[in-house]
């Protein structure tokens, strides 16, 4: 049985050509799917009975299972997916003024093996398929009538360039007119740094980049992040500084901050040196505890002085504020199975 929520537009119309209808109907059902939220072909009305029926009888659209639902003091929503095969993801609702963000994820685990992410301590699973990830967004529009969610960000469990095909068809099907209607200039995709498929990431979509550092030199990054050994840092930034970005957009920088680890002034130094000549602006990230972790965030005191070097080295920069880390929802957090 085929999941419709694995095709886009373009599969629709090739299974339609399968099924020796005419593609012209493509677009309709995926409005009804993406849309309308229907899960009945039988209730696609503008659609031949004949074909339904051929629909039916080889289709599904099936969602991942909500098996847990927490919320925070704060309003932050986690949601815990189980996939078809029986492995568990979860994913973030963030309220904020007059809108929802949702955070998704794209890998059941990870294998960059990051040392201060709880995910990352899990081990890699497997890549979500296109349906798993894309219910992430269309779950919450359908069941709890959130008509309001207007951004998407790819932070959640996994590296999504290392499961690039299914991220971008999912993004495809989010930002399309027919579909959710997200813009793409609101979906923002988070990488530790796969410096290739960076290249590929603009000619592919126009959704935001964001590169998670967390590290001004290689010797430190290839302490925390293992992927710098592979992918260094004079190469992630050579691939940013080359990056084809629009006017009035930048780059975010995510750096995780790690008491002892980067979160001194001379850090803050290095920082500003390596991002000359990159369009970006810089989220600052108090670590965010999880059982086990061997890091702690810094003082406030610490936090507030790389923020101000930051500035008045002529860096955008902003503390990003922590969001339901009560019920383990917040950066670095999420954990398939730890409900």
């Amino acid at each position: 049985m085929i999941n419709i929520l694995d095709l886009g537009k373009d599969g629709l119309e090739r299974l339609l050509c399968d099924l020796g209808e005419r593609p012209y109907s493509a677009p309709q059902i995926f409005q009804w799917i993406y849309q309308k939220g229907i899960t009945d072909f039988s209730e696609m009305t503008n659609i031949s009975k004949g074909l339904r029926k051929k629909l039916s009888g080889i289709a599904s659209i099936d969602y991942p299972r909500l098996i847990d639902r927490r919320t925070s003091k704060d309003g932050t929503e986690k949601l815990a997916y189980l996939l078809f095969d029986g492995g568990i993801v979860e994913s973030v609702l963030m309220p904020e003024d007059g809108h929802w963000t949702v955070c998704v994820s794209t890998q059941e685990g990870c294998q960059m093996a990051c040392k201060f992410c709880y995910t990352a301590s899990m081990g890699f699973v497997r890549n979500l398929g296109v349906a798993e990830i894309i219910s992430q967004v269309l779950y919450p529009i359908k069941t709890f009538a959130l008509k309001d969610i207007t951004n998407v960000v790819f932070m959640g469990m996994g590296e999504p360039l290392l499961n690039y095909n299914n991220v971008i068809n999912a993004l495809q099907i989010m930002s399309d007119p027919l579909g959710p209607g997200i813009s793409k200039r609101r979906i923002t995709v988070s990488t530790c740094g796969i410096v290739p498929k960076i290249f590929e990431l603009w000619h592919d979509t126009k959704a935001q980049l964001a590169v998670s550092l967390n590290a001004p030199t290689d010797k430190q990054r290839d302490a925390i992040m293992p992927i710098n050994k592979k992918y260094p840092l004079g190469a992630l930034l050579d691939a940013l500084k080359n990056y084809p970005l629009p006017r009035r957009r930048r780059i975010t920088i995510e750096y995780v901050m790690l008491r002892k680890i980067n979160d001194s002034i001379r850090d803050a130094e290095n920082l500003a040196n390596i991002l000359q000549g990159i369009r970006a602006k810089v989220n600052l990230i108090p670590f965010n505890p999880w059982p086990g972790a061997m890091f702690d965030a810094p003082g406030a005191e610490d936090i507030v002085a790389f923020q101000e070097y930051l500035h008045k080295r002529g860096v955008t920069v902003m503390v990003r504020k922590g969001r339901g880390n009560d019920i383990m929802a917040a950066c670095g957090q999420l954990a398939g199975g730890n409900i």
